[in-house]
């Protein structure tokens, strides 16, 4: 039973120390510039997609960040900055929710983009949201890196990948909208 134990246990040391390389990849890569990070916004208030009559102009009309939210935008940035990691283009879905995220982390407004749009409960919209979006996740920019901030929905639909709140997925351009995904992300407040 012990000799179990310590298997287990054994396991799972493995399995931190290799995430823990992952990530330390991850940022390399990220410091050395060029790559598209998704980010799912921090963690909301609780529910699931916005309340009935939600409304774009009205940040009161949405789901927002909690307090735990806003923490995870402010330890990712914090992790950005400790690392000397660069953001170059910096854009937002237009909630309310994902331009806060944007500017707590990085400490300025994020440029809206509506190809960021949540998707949840708009399927109808999948379709066309994707196709705006490959060009943008498959363009390589010139400096830095470009962080997009949006909903797992969204991330999903076009990446396949369903990720936590305030995770980051990866993506290495590969022009024409093309691209690869690199790795996944969080960072604990």
């Amino acid at each position: 039973m012990l000799h179990s134990f310590f298997r287990v246990m054994a396991l799972l040391a493995a399995l931190a120390c290799g995430q823990a390389v992952a990530d330390e990849a991850l940022w390399a890569l990220l410091k050395g510039g060029g790559q598209v990070v998704l980010l799912r916004h921090g963690l909301t208030t609780p529910g699931v997609g916005d309340p009935e009559g939600m409304s774009l102009d009205d940040c009161a009309s949405q789901r927002n960040l909690n307090d735990e939210g806003r923490a995870e935008a402010r330890a990712l940035g914090q992790a950005w900055r400790s690392r000397g990691i660069l953001v170059g283009q910096l854009l937002s879905s237009p909630w309310c929710r994902c331009t806060e995220t944007a500017r707590l982390a990085f400490g300025r407004e994020a440029t809206v983009s509506p190809a960021l749009g949540n998707l949840f409960g708009r399927p109808e919209r999948q379709a066309q949201q994707v196709a705006q979006l490959k060009p943008l996740v498959g363009a390589r920019q010139a400096q830095g890196n470009t962080v997009m901030v949006s909903h797992g929905s969204t991330i999903a639909a076009l990446t396949g990948v369903s990720p936590a709140t305030a995770e980051m997925v990866v993506l290495t351009p590969h022009g024409g909208g093309r691209f690869s995904v690199a790795g996944r992300m969080k960072i604990a407040p």
